[in-house]
């Protein structure tokens, strides 16, 4: 039983690109004062949970989206100082699968993008994805419902992604620059290649790029993509994809404790890759928080995209159904040669990473072969996996700040 839960819940942390996905590196508390703060030590709430907890300022806002998902979005206005010399700015941080906004801000604030940003002039907006903790309203649904749950990714790039861009240009009165990580790559990437958001964006920032993931390195992602989409076809009940969160936390914290027992070695066991430059001492903060919940339709469609090596949208299973949704046999596909060529584009990808394979990143480039010299950034690090660029200790050296200056350059 206990190697099966382990089993289980490293395949969530694979999936979600969180410390799974990474290369760690234990570095001891005692590299801060104090401890990092957990939920429970505070009230209900992202801006109460990670940052008002270290004297920032924050907003809670909410977007309704044009197929009635109501969103939760925070901002973070100024830095720590409280400063406002001029004008920020806006940057929009959008999370991965399984995640939640609280990716930016797992760290300590000299550690975590959100942090970094404001404390460096930008106006910073945290979106959370439909069907997350926060983010589960809607104008006519239940989360219970069935129909809540009836969506992919490609309603993301619809629907949920047109609609936080408005409400940030509207409320800032200026264009913005994004920052994806994961899937939040993957549905930025496919709303350029049709023209989407443009008018309102400055630059995108795409860390672990995902558009292409049939070379997928890790042997346990590609045997859970082909099996999830049997075991759930096989029963499409199943319509919101979550763990027992509770259960979860209990096992890993006890399970960790042990003697001799290091979770972090547990986790990289099954990508094959070497340590790097995670914070063993926020693995709480994590298990606090993440992983969250998403449409089990939605995992099945990132399952066809590792099998079928497509970035298309949302496959039906037979040709009725596709020409029902889509007037065509089969599912569209997102070219990625459409994005436009004078796009500022800033890629930064891992050699160690098992999710963002560096082969697929290839093909990703070749794809933005003809892409304008001067508009076109593309950072690779040997060292980094895939959670590196979101938890990394070392990230706002080698990642952020290069990620800063390009946006000042825009």
């Amino acid at each position: 039983m206990a190697n099966s839960l382990i089993c289980v819940i490293t395949l969530v942390f694979l999936l979600c690109g969180s410390a799974l996905g990474a290369r760690t590196k234990l570095f001891s508390s005692h590299d801060h004062d104090g401890a990092f703060p957990l939920a429970a030590d505070v009230g209900d709430g992202i801006c109460n949970l990670r940052v008002e907890i270290y004297g920032y300022a924050c907003e809670e806002h909410t977007v309704t989206t044009q197929d009635g998902y109501i969103l939760s979005l925070q901002r973070i206005p100024v830095g720590k100082s409280g400063e406002t010399p001029g004008p920020r700015t806006p940057v929009l941080l959008q999370h991965g699968v399984l995640m939640d906004g609280i990716t930016w801000l797992l760290n300590f604030p000299d550690q975590s993008l959100a942090y970094i940003l404001a404390d460096n002039g930008f106006d910073v907006w945290i979106a959370n994805t439909r069907g997350t903790k926060y983010s589960r309203g809607h104008t006519s649904l239940n989360a219970d419902d069935s129909a809540y749950w009836d969506w992919t990714w490609d309603q993301l790039v619809a629907y949920e992604l047109p609609a936080i861009f408005q409400y940030v240009h509207d409320q800032t009165s200026q264009k913005l620059h994004y920052v994806g990580h994961s899937l939040g790559t993957l549905i930025a990437f496919a709303s350029f290649s049709q023209l989407k958001l443009l008018d309102m964006l400055r630059s995108a920032a795409l860390l672990s790029p995902i558009a292409y993931v049939g070379q997928m390195s890790s042997p346990i992602a590609r045997s859970a993509a082909e099996n999830f989409v049997a075991e759930v076809n096989a029963n499409l009940k199943i319509l919101m994809f979550s763990m027992n969160r509770e259960a979860v936390k209990k096992f890993l914290k006890a399970y960790c404790k042990k003697p001799g027992i290091n979770c972090y070695d547990l986790m990289t066991s099954f990508t094959g890759s070497k340590n790097c430059c995670l914070n063993s001492s926020n693995i709480e903060v994590f298990l606090e928080n993440e992983p969250q919940s998403t449409a089990t339709k939605n995992m099945i469609h990132l399952a066809q995209m590792i099998r079928e090596n497509t970035i298309a949208m949302y496959d039906y299973g037979n040709e009725d159904e596709n020409m029902k949704h889509y007037g065509q046999s089969k599912p569209p596909v997102y070219d990625m040669t459409s994005i436009p060529n004078d796009l500022p584009l800033f890629l930064s990808y891992g050699g160690q990473d098992a999710l963002s394979d560096v082969n697929d990143v290839q093909v990703l480039l070749s794809n933005l072969k003809d892409h304008n010299g001067d508009k076109l950034v593309v950072q690779y690090r040997e060292d980094y996996a895939h959670a590196d660029f979101v938890m990394g200790v070392n990230a706002k050296q080698v990642v952020y700040d290069p990620l800063m200056a390009f946006f000042r350059l825009q």
